[in-house]
């Protein structure tokens, strides 16, 4: 007998991820605040995030952050609806020190409790060309591959609870310092009259090339911010995560202050609900109103 799927939270993300694996065939029982988001998505509509619980085998959560994570899992219908041999997967961005307490209660009711860690965004999640980086019980991992399958290439098995979450964390934050430190130097070549496009050239034949030089500012140069990605404040809320996982391993963070102050500044202008691309208009606006690409 198949595994039943069910998925919690079928916003930016979790719609695109319920989408893939609905289209690959298999029935998707959902549940969102926004009942559209899980029609939109193709899912059966649930009742509660506890209904998706008791009538799924394997379910998903895609949530905001660890305090939404807790919440949801904490909830004591959400718990009471468990049953051995439940998968629960968390494709959230949390912190890893939250997951681990989670993984723990859950595994006392016979329930495996694994940490996705997701890369690739909202472009990758439609293609099903995700990457995922994955702690927790291999032999759990191993059985819900084949739904993970539907909108992820690349899976990684991390370690023990919490690393998928951690793995998470580091990559976001290398992403948040190529993002803001490409907008800073994209915005210096703007107002030395360079030409961008040859900019751009230069860096993805140099030391300096990242996957923002890469894949996002030749589009934000002709003015595509590639919307539908990670918010403004999603990018903040994950740098400050980043950083508290690093004083729990007892790490100095040197290099935070960057992106902390340049998506500080997006939310401050009111871009924090703009894809984070728009951190370079941010950076534009303080440095004399520039813009990489022409007004229409």
């Amino acid at each position: 007998m198949n595994d039943r799927i069910g998925f919690i939270g079928l916003g930016n993300m979790g719609g695109r991820m319920t989408r893939r694996v609905v289209d690959g065939g298999l029935p998707v029982l959902g549940f969102d605040m926004n009942a559209a988001a899980v029609e939109a998505a193709g899912a059966s509509l649930a009742a509660s995030g506890a209904d998706v619980v008791a009538n799924s085998d394997i379910v998903f959560l895609s949530l905001p952050d660890s305090k939404v994570v807790e919440r949801v899992v904490g909830d004591p219908a959400f718990l009471a609806a468990l049953r051995p041999g439940v998968v629960v997967v968390d494709l959230s961005t949390a912190a890893p020190s939250s997951t681990q307490k989670l993984h723990a209660r859950l595994l006392e009711l016979g329930v495996e409790y694994l940490d996705a860690g997701i890369s690739g965004g909202a472009a990758a999640a439609e293609k099903g060309a995700l990457t995922l980086m994955v702690g927790g019980d291999s032999a759990a991992l191993e059985r819900v591959q084949p739904a993970m399958a539907h909108f992820a290439t690349n899976v990684f098995h991390m370690g023990a609870s919490g690393s998928g979450h951690s793995t998470k964390l580091l990559n976001n934050f290398l992403n948040a310092i190529a993002l803001s430190a490409t907008s800073e130097v994209m915005i210096a070549a703007k107002k030395a009259g360079l030409d961008l496009e040859t900019v751009l050239a230069v860096l993805n034949s140099s030391s300096g090339v990242n996957f923002a030089t890469q894949n996002r500012f030749p589009k934000i140069i002709h003015g595509d911010y590639l919307k539908g990605g990670l918010t403004n404040a999603l990018m903040m809320k994950d740098v400050v995560l980043y950083v508290d996982h690093l004083h729990e391993l007892g790490v100095t963070s040197l290099n935070s202050a960057g992106p902390v102050a340049s998506f500080g500044l997006a939310m401050a202008l009111g871009y924090a609900d703009e894809i984070s691309n728009t951190v370079v208009d941010a950076i534009g606006d303080v440095s004399g109103h520039v813009r990489l690409h022409d007004a229409d």
